[in-house]
C-alpha cells in the first residue's frame, strides 16, 4: 500500500515537473539572429545630450521605476499609488511614475500627469525592461532567456508597440554578459546604478561597442517605508512639466542626469528629508568646440571622464569643475562625480556622430534573422515539447 502511494505521488510530482518544462520551453521560441560586429561610434561631430539645456525648467527630479500595490495576489508592493507618490513628494520628487510588472497603473490623482508604463518580464533571469508609451500591456516572455537572441527578440517585440525602452538593472540580470551588451540594441535608456557598483562597466560595454544610450538611476522601489531602499536612486530632467510628452521629449533628447544619494541619516527620517533638500548638483553642463565641461554646486572628492573600454580619460580632485577636450582617438565620454558622503552624479554621454545623416549616435538596425538557424532551433524546441508529451501520456498511463 505504501509502495502505491509513494509511487503515485512520484507520478504526479513527475507529471508536474514535465508540465512545467514544457511550458518554459513553449516560450524559448524566438528568431535566431545574426548580429553585426561592433562598431565604435565615430564622425566628425561630437553629440551634446544637453544642447538643449535651459536653466528656467531646471532641474526636476524623477523615478521612473516604483511599484505598488495592483489588483489580485501578486503584490510585490502593499502601498498604493498615492502612498508611493506622497513619500517620494516629501523628498523633492516631481515626477513619479508606477511600473508595475505587467500591468498599467492609473496615477493616483491626476490624468493629465498618466504615464504608461509597465516593468516587463516573468523570467527567471530577472532580464526585466521599463515600456514607455503603450497602449496595452504585452505579457509573452521567454521563461529562461539563455541567449542573446532572446533577448534581442524581446527588445524588438517590445519596441514595436511601445516608444522606447528602458533596460532595468543589468548588473542584476542573471546570464548578462559583457558580450550580451555589447551586441544587444533597440532599448534607448540604461538603468544604472543597480547593485553596489558606482562604475556602470555593463553601460560602458555597450557604449564601447557603439549602442548608444541614456542613463537613469531609479530606487527600483517596494518598499517606501524603508529607508535604506528610498530616495537613494534619481534623476534631475530639464523639462518644462511632469506630463508625458514633455518627459518623453527629455528622456528621449538626453538632457537629464542621474545620482546616487546615501540613505543619510540610517533611518532617521527627518535627517533624510533635511538632508535630501540640499543635494549637490549640476549648475552647467555641455560642450565647446570639442571640448565637454560639468561645473558642480559644490566641490566633489573627484570628477572623473570616462570613454572606450571604460578607460579613464580624465580625472580631478577636490574640485567643482572640470573640461575635457576630445582626442582623435575618442569615441565618446561621461561624467561621474563623487562627493564626501558618497553621493554621485552620472551623466549622459557625449560621443561622436555626423550631424549630416544623423540628429545622434543612437541606431537601431535591425538584425538578420538567420533563417536556418531560426527553423533549426524552433525544431529542437518543438520535437523536445513532444517528447515530454509522449512522457506525460506514458506517466498518465
Amino acid at each position: 500500500m505504501i509502495k502505491k502511494i509513494l509511487s503515485a505521488t512520484l507520478r504526479i510530482f513527475a507529471g508536474f515537473l514535465l508540465v512545467l518544462l514544457f511550458i518554459v520551453l513553449l516560450t524559448e521560441i524566438s528568431p535566431v539572429y545574426r548580429f553585426s560586429d561592433p562598431q565604435p561610434f565615430s564622425g566628425r561631430d561630437i553629440f551634446n545630450p544637453y544642447r538643449n539645456l535651459d536653466t528656467t525648467f531646471c532641474w526636476k527630479r524623477a523615478n521612473f521605476h516604483t511599484h505598488t500595490q495592483v489588483e489580485g495576489i501578486f503584490n510585490e508592493c502593499h502601498h498604493t499609488p498615492q502612498d508611493v507618490y506622497d513619500s517620494l513628494e516629501r523628498f523633492g520628487y516631481d515626477i513619479v511614475t508606477f511600473s508595475n510588472h505587467n500591468e498599467l497603473t492609473p496615477h493616483p490623482f491626476d490624468s493629465s500627469l498618466q504615464v504608461n508604463v509597465y516593468e516587463h518580464g516573468y523570467n527567471f533571469f530577472k532580464y526585466h525592461k521599463l515600456v514607455f508609451g503603450c497602449d496595452r500591456v504585452i505579457h509573452f516572455d521567454n521563461l529562461l532567456p539563455l541567449f542573446v537572441f532572446q533577448k534581442q527578440f524581446q527588445l524588438d517585440y517590445l519596441g514595436k508597440d511601445s516608444d522606447f525602452i528602458q533596460m532595468n538593472h543589468p548588473f542584476r540580470t542573471g546570464g548578462t554578459s559583457e558580450g550580451q551588451m555589447r551586441r544587444l540594441t533597440g532599448y534607448r535608456i540604461m538603468e544604472l546604478d543597480s547593485g553596489c557598483t558606482t562604475e556602470q562597466e555593463y553601460w560602458d560595454w555597450a557604449l564601447s561597442a557603439g549602442h548608444y544610450s541614456f542613463g537613469l538611476a531609479n530606487d527600483d522601489l517596494h518598499y517606501p517605508d524603508r529607508s535604506w531602499c528610498t530616495a537613494v536612486r534619481c534623476n534631475f530632467l530639464c523639462t518644462p512639466s511632469a506630463r508625458y510628452e514633455d518627459i518623453k521629449s527629455t528622456l528621449l533628447g538626453g538632457c537629464y542626469y542621474s545620482m546616487r544619494i546615501p540613505d543619510y541619516g540610517g533611518g532617521d527620517w527627518i535627517e533624510k528629508h533635511r538632508k535630501n533638500g540640499n543635494l549637490p548638483s549640476i549648475t552647467s553642463i555641455g560642450l565647446r568646440d570639442s571640448t565637454i565641461f560639468i561645473r558642480l554646486s559644490r566641490n566633489a572628492d573627484s570628477i572623473k571622464v570616462t570613454g572606450q573600454n571604460h578607460s579613464t580619460l580624465s580625472m580631478s580632485a577636490d574640485t567643482d569643475s572640470l573640461s575635457y577636450t576630445f582626442q582623435p582617438e575618442d569615441t565618446y565620454a561621461r561624467f561621474t562625480a563623487y562627493f564626501p558622503e558618497g553621493e554621485v552624479i552620472y551623466s549622459n554621454p557625449f560621443a561622436r556622430y555626423d550631424a549630416a545623416s544623423s540628429d545622434s549616435p543612437y541606431l537601431n538596425s535591425p538584425h538578420r534573422i538567420d533563417i536556418f538557424l531560426t527553423v533549426l532551433y524552433n525544431l529542437a524546441i518543438l520535437i523536445l515539447c513532444a517528447g515530454i508529451v509522449l512522457l506525460i501520456i506514458k506517466l498518465k498511463k
